[in-house]
C-alpha cells in the first residue's frame, strides 16, 4: 500500500449504473448523473472487495441482454 492510501481517510460509496458496472465515489459527493447508491459505504478497500465479491461479470447489462437472446434463438 503506497503512502497515499494509508493516508486517505475518505469514506466511499459503492455506485452503479444501468449497466450494472461499480465505481467508488466519495459519500459527501453527489452521485454522478447515471450512477446511484448500490448500498455498501467503508473504505476505498473495503468498497474496492466488495465490488470485486458482486461484480462477477464485467460485460455491461445490454451486452448480457443480447448474448442471452442470441443464444436462445440458436436453441429454437
Amino acid at each position: 500500500m503506497d503512502r497515499d492510501e494509508k493516508e486517505d481517510k475518505t469514506i466511499y460509496k459503492v455506485v452503479v449504473n444501468h449497466e450494472e458496472q461499480y465505481s467508488i465515489w466519495p459519500t459527501e459527493r453527489d452521485n454522478a448523473l447515471g450512477w446511484k447508491d448500490a448500498g455498501k459505504t467503508g473504505a476505498k478497500a473495503e468498497c474496492l472487495a466488495w465490488i470485486k465479491d458482486v461484480w462477477t461479470d464485467m460485460r455491461p447489462l445490454s451486452l448480457r441482454k443480447r448474448m442471452e437472446e442470441a443464444t436462445r434463438q440458436d436453441q429454437e
